[in-house]
């Protein structure tokens, strides 16, 4: 148990809270939510994050309604974590870490679980690029635009199908808009310098309307050169990114209805393919591109016993290019449909819920000299279930969910998967401040198209991968127990689970080499889960010399396959982290670290990997405050110890470790 994160939070959290319990009552956060469109007109310092809507679950709740474990960055928190990528912004959240090639591709990884197992969406719908298929795909969704960002750990597949199994994150971003501002106008701007890239990232955000119109426009765009690390430049880890949308709706008493375009153009080079001038080898850059048009609605009311219906239809269309240099090599193409409508029920014995229906068709292809997938056609439609009830201090949630999926690859033979998935939570409100949760969850997960059908090289990521097209569909058991403390000095939550899944895929280094690259099966095997997180905030001090804040958090997983099959490859490393905030008026600041604990429990052929403490620092300055306009000029440092970093979840940390010492610079308005 030496230098394991997990004891020293759970010591904090408990050892440090169970002395300050008193008798308070604590706030009734639904009161105090608010909705992404008020957050962007919405000062940091005003946003209480607690009372924020999750929109990822039905019935309007906040995070401390919600049986499940559920975290969401937001306000000042969210504008200090913003990274290039999306895993690398959710990574300070316990229990989340993220993938890794350079900065432009980073998938956030939940538990110990990643890939197809975490289902990535916008606004509810998946961002339907191809960042499951392999590890040096970026996600096409940008922090920068983000109202808020919602992460549910642990299964989710009764709301979001198969792919959910592992968790999800949602980027909540309000394009289609569901109200006007109150006042009629909102908005926010951002502009930042970063050393270790000498880049530059600018971007905007209006919303408009009254009673029965809104409006929304947004925009983004980043330019970095290839970032430095101890001791030199990480040669093409550049990236450029550019992204924005338009949107409208009609509003009024009965609800909303909304259309939203949206484009995403992502160019960036591969660490792990450098290229060598004096060999002749090029460089391998990928260039990606995607729009998506979105029509959103939701009726309020529209017939007895019926209180809300929602529906959102996507269509996409998304390109990924590798090159050679100036040379084409393989291009990746989706084009999908998919739409969800959830309908929440008036109470029925009491008992509140929603059910609903979600279908997708996916055309997937993968065309070139490096065509290792096949063209899928994947066709799924999901029926889902979830109702919960109060029995005094006691809260019930049900649920239940049927899945039907196809996957059929160009000449090949299709294979069919019904996934099943069921989960029973409870939370007991014992005190005003405490709570105790318990969820058990069965899930099962078809395979995806990459673990059936891949078969070839991949020049971007440097492997040669194969798959097993007789796969059979993934079955996983959890069990969750939770403890939560709300309280005027202290707030925290402990949790532990244990994960025990049949016919567990995973992509297995095998030792030998094909076309010169490393050969990695996608294989299976019985698994097992277990672990823990710890998360606590302790209000130290508040008064003339402003507000102290300390957190501590950390958290670890392992995982073991059966029949001595090892260690199952690429799971987070142990960490513990601990951070100091202050403010006072119009400043605030902060400083922490984080210790990842060295990784030595492996796959074969798989290397250790080393610890490393990450140091970080933001300060913040409000220069011009008044009840419609706020500005706000501000300092990050990251790894302010120029510490390398190599994430045990990325396939390529031997050779691409996480940028070296930065710090930003910039300004964000408020309007």
């Amino acid at each position: 148990m030496r230098n394991n994160p997990l004891t020293l939070s759970i010591a904090a959290l408990l050892g440090i809270a169970a002395p300050t319990i008193q008798a308070a009552d604590t706030p009734n956060v639904a009161t105090q939510a608010t909705t992404p469109q008020e957050s962007a007109q919405t000062t940091p310092a005003t946003r209480n994050l607690e009372g924020v809507i999750v929109n990822a679950v039905p019935l309007g709740q906040t995070v401390d309604q919600i049986v499940h474990p559920v975290s969401v960055l937001s306000g000042s928190a969210l504008d200090d974590a913003r990274g290039v990528s999306l895993g690398e912004t959710v990574s300070t959240i316990p229990g989340v870490q993220s993938t890794a090639l350079g900065t432009a591709v980073g998938r956030p990884v939940i538990r110990g679980l990643d890939g197809p197992r975490v289902s990535v969406l916008e606004n509810g719908l998946p961002s339907q690029d191809v960042s499951n298929v392999s590890q040096d795909h970026a996600v096409t969704l940008e922090p920068f635009l983000a109202d808020q960002i919602e992460v549910l750990k642990g299964p989710s597949t009764l709301l979001y199908g198969s792919g959910a199994i592992g968790g999800v994150v949602n980027v909540v971003d309000g394009r289609v808009p569901e109200k006007a501002p109150d006042n009629g106008f909102a908005g926010r701007v951002e502009a930042r310098h970063d050393s270790v890239s000498d880049g530059n990232t600018g971007m905007f955000r209006v919303d408009a309307g009254d009673k029965s119109f809104a409006l929304h426009a947004d925009a983004m765009h980043r330019d970095n050169d290839s970032y430095d690390i101890p001791g030199g430049t990480l040669a093409n880890s550049q990236v450029k990114t550019t992204a924005g949308s338009v949107g409208v709706s009609l509003l009024g008493d009965w609800g909303f209805l909304g259309l939203s375009v949206s484009r995403f153009m992502d160019r960036y080079g591969s660490p792990a393919e450098p290229g060598d001038p004096a060999e002749g080898e090029d460089p391998v850059t990928i260039k990606m591109a995607q729009t998506n048009y979105n029509l959103k609605g939701g009726l309020i009311s529209p017939i007895n016993g019926i209180s809300k219906i929602e529906f959102n239809l996507g269509h996409n269309g998304y390109q990924h290019v590798e090159y050679d240099g100036d040379t084409p090599g393989t291009t990746f193409t989706t084009m999908s449909n998919q739409s969800r409508v959830v309908i929440t029920h008036d109470p029925l014995a009491d008992w509140v819920g929603a059910f609903g229906v979600q279908t997708e068709h996916r055309q997937f292809s993968a065309v070139g000299d490096e065509t290792f997938v096949p063209a899928t056609t994947t066709k799924e439609v999901g029926v889902f279930l979830t109702e919960q009830r109060d029995f005094g201090p006691l809260k019930i949630e049900l649920g239940a969910r049927h899945d039907k999926q196809d996957a059929t690859p160009e000449g090949g033979r299709k294979r069919s998967f019904s996934p099943n998935s069921f989960s029973a939570g409870a939370a007991w409100r014992f005190s005003d401040m405490w709570h105790l949760s318990l969820n058990l969850d069965h899930a099962e997960r078809a395979p995806a198209e990459e673990e059936l059908f891949s078969n070839g090289p991949h020049d971007a990521s440097g492997t040669f991968e194969v798959g097993d097209p007789n796969l059979d569909k993934e079955k996983s058991n959890q069990a969750e127990l939770g403890l939560h403390l709300h309280g005027d000095l202290i707030e925290g939550k402990v949790a532990v689970y244990y994960n025990r899944y049949n016919n567990f895929i995973y992509l297995a280094d095998t030792g030998e080499v094909e076309d010169d690259l490393p050969v990695r099966n996608w294989a299976q095997n019985d698994a097992k889960f277990r672990g823990a997180e710890a998360e606590a905030t302790f209000h130290v001090a508040k008064g003339a010399n402003g507000n102290w804040d300390i957190r501590a958090f950390g958290d670890t997983v392992r995982a073991t396959l059966s029949d001595g099959g090892g260690n199952v490859p690429r799971i987070p490393a142990g960490r513990g982290g601990l951070q100091l905030k202050w403010s006072m008026e119009d400043l605030r600041a902060s400083v922490g670290a984080v210790r990842y604990f060295k990784q030595d429990k492996t796959a074969e052929f798989e290397t250790d990997t080393a610890g490393y403490t990450l140091v970080d620092a933001h300060f913040a300055w409000t220069f011009h405050n008044d009840p419609r306009t706020q500005w706000e000029a501000f300092v990050d440092g990251n790894n302010l110890t120029n510490q390398t970093a190599r994430p045990a979840t990325s396939l390529f940390k031997d050779v691409a470790p996480l940028p070296g010492r930065n710090v930003s610079v910039g300004v964000r308005g408020y309007f």
